[in-house]
């Protein structure tokens, strides 16, 4: 077992191209370190419908040039068996550590396969890279990044031709041509014959931005801005400044792209702790709100003032606000939700008479939405230009957040006044979510397992009147790795994250609202209630 391990990982060290990754792999085998070995031996990296996302090291199990050279082969002879052998590959890439180098390796391994390769200029958002898809009419598209992750951990993106992520089969038909892969010596990787692009298309980007604001709408909110130590920065503040809004106050502490991401636990500014900064910006400037972009600046976080100190938004209560905007603004189209997501949308959308659609999680469902105007997800993900960016893009949500938030001010009001305006139309829909990250992923499966064999019958004190198992699929959702109870004013949705090792709970609880005075009661009733639910989940999961 030992020596097969060994040989194993002597056969990698022998193809590997990066030096760092070799020294680090020579000095396992040389400690005889089998513990070791195993993890990162014992299997192979999964290209799934995120890609591929996970720790940086070497050996198969981790993320590493070996690995996205097979990944890139996989792709190129995916895209090459689809007969679309002579087309155009666009890649973008993040700060982190190696992205650089894995969009380089994508870059010679579609062009040694007779593809055309264009890399963009710098470190950019990924929604500039999922823009230039549709501009270049590339037929496909790879971001290499690890969006939100922590600093140890990279990741690799695929979209079609059609600007969004791939979804089955398309994932399970690229794995199999990277399984194929069986020696890196049999992938051809030129040291040149790729584009890498100038800033024409980063331009032609910022122009689409302007669409997303009504001509001639107030731009006078003023904000604290936060890119989390990514590559948000200087593509927001170039189309805040064309849209003629107040320049953002710059949290410089974690304005410039910084790979270890020194200041936040998590870059992702759904964390405990990872706005902290944000906040004491604007504890001394006093802005209209906060934004905040995730590192790859795929999602946006909005924060505001509420009584004496601030607080995010949940990505349900921005969600709502930008769906009420584009309403008032008389937009036509479908708007879009994945299931976890409040079902505050389809109440907006139906009084609007508007077409509404419920996806799985991820926007590569959103995205494929027919007719789609709008499209969310609670994660502070929105999508508010999909012509453009059939993908969350967190610099035009941040455009469009920040235009409603000016023609509040013009009113003398915020958005927490609009949020109050929306309760007392629609109900009170207030969310939570249980979130569990764990070392064990059986941790993970005997929850599922727990509650698939013994399904509560009353959560929070409210009676569950529908319990689905979504691995069956229903009418109009195709099968996933879920658990859906309906509750008598309430939901519940449980799963396993798709990109991280966490069980993630996602609640809702509607409470009818008469007027505006009867807001502050709701409010406390949707947290005793959320509360409750929540304790009576955690129970019956066992976590």
């Amino acid at each position: 077992m030992h020596d097969e391990l060994i040989a194993r990982a002597q056969a990698w060290l022998a193809e590997d191209p990066d030096a760092e990754t070799r020294e680090e792999l020579a000095k396992l085998i040389d400690a005889g370190d089998h513990a070791e070995l195993a993890a990162r031996f014992g299997g192979t990296l999964q290209f799934g419908t995120a890609g591929l996302r996970g720790e940086l090291g070497a050996g198969p199990l981790r993320m590493n040039r070996s690995v996205v050279i097979r990944a890139a082969a996989g792709l190129a002879a995916y895209l090459k068996a689809k007969g679309q052998g002579d087309g155009l590959v666009v890649i973008g890439y993040d700060a982190r550590h190696k992205s650089a180098d894995f969009a380089r390796d994508t870059a010679a391994v579609m062009t040694g396969a007779g593809l055309r390769a264009a890399v963009l200029p710098r470190p950019l958002p990924t929604p500039v890279l999922a823009f230039a898809i549709r501009h270049l009419g590339a037929v496909a598209g790879v971001e290499v990044t690890a969006s939100h992750n922590p600093p140890r951990d990279n990741g690799y993106k695929v979209y079609l031709g059609d600007g969004s992520q791939i979804v089955p089969p398309a994932d399970a038909e690229i794995a199999a041509e990277i399984d194929a892969v069986t020696t890196l010596t049999a992938v051809p990787r030129p040291d040149s014959g790729w584009e890498v692009l100038d800033d024409s298309v980063l331009d032609a980007y910022l122009a689409r931005t302007d669409a997303v604001l009504s001509p001639g709408s107030p731009r006078t909110a003023r904000t604290v801005y936060t890119a989390m130590h990514g590559v948000g920065k200087d593509v927001l503040l170039a189309a805040f400044d064309r849209a003629g809004f107040p320049a953002p106050v710059l949290v410089a502490e974690q304005a410039d792209p910084d790979p270890d991401f020194p200041t936040v636990a998590f870059p992702n500014p759904e964390e405990p702790g990872a706005m902290d900064l944000a906040f004491a910006r604007a504890r001394e400037t006093d802005p209209d709100l906060v934004i905040a972009n995730d590192p790859d600046a795929d999602r946006c976080a909005v924060a505001v003032k509420d009584g004496a100190d601030w607080r995010m938004l949940r990505g349900d209560e921005v969600g709502a606000l930008l769906a009420t905007h584009l309403v008032r603004r008389g937009v036509t189209g479908t708007f879009a939700e994945s299931i976890v997501s409040s079902s505050l949308l389809g109440r907006i959308a139906g009084k609007a008479g508007l077409p509404y659609e419920e996806t799985l999680t991820g926007f590569k469902w959103i995205a494929r939405v027919d007719g789609l105007r709008y499209g969310y997800e609670e994660a502070l993900g929105y999508c508010v230009d999909p012509d453009g960016v059939r993908d969350k893009d967190g610099i035009t949500a941040a455009l469009l957040i920040t235009e409603l938030a000016s023609g509040l001010k013009a009113e003398g009001r915020t958005l927490l006044d609009l949020l109050d305006d929306i309760a007392v139309e629609h109900g009170l829909h207030a969310t939570d979510q249980l979130s569990v990250r764990v070392e064990d992923l059986s941790v993970i499966a005997n929850a599922m397992r727990r509650l698939r064999e013994q399904p509560p019958v009353r959560l929070g004190g409210l009676a569950v009147t529908k319990a689905e198992d979504l691995t069956r699929g229903t009418p109009s959702l195709p099968p996933t790795d879920g658990l859906r109870y309906v509750l008598d004013g309430a939901r519940v949705i449980v799963r396993p994250s798709g990109t991280e090792p966490k069980l993630k709970c996602y609640l809702e609880v509607v409470v009818p609202v008469g007027s505006r005075e009867e807001l502050g009661a709701a409010r406390a009733r949707a947290a005793e209630l959320l509360g409750a639910v929540k304790r009576d989940l955690a129970a019956a999961a066992g976590i």
